[in-house]
């Protein structure tokens, strides 16, 4: 158990800050989830409209909402 979080947070920080994003790296590790996702036969979904119902729900929440106060 972590006692002091914000020890952790800021040594992350500094970590990250030190490390430079490598964009082929990044492509290469979306590419090996991509790839487990389709062995493991989760992706793509077999029913493509399956949750189409909660997205549309959302999408009117969203839109409904005044832009100005």
């Amino acid at each position: 158990m972590v006692k002091n979080a914000e020890a952790v947070q800021s040594l992350e920080r500094s970590i990250r800050r030190k490390e430079k994003s490598d964009f082929s790296k990044n492509i290469r590790l979306v590419e090996a989830l991509y790839r487990e996702a389709v062995f493991l036969g989760t992706f793509p979904p077999r029913d493509k409209l399956l949750g189409i119902d909660v997205d549309i729900r959302i999408a009117k929440a969203i839109n409904s909402v005044s832009r100005t106060p």
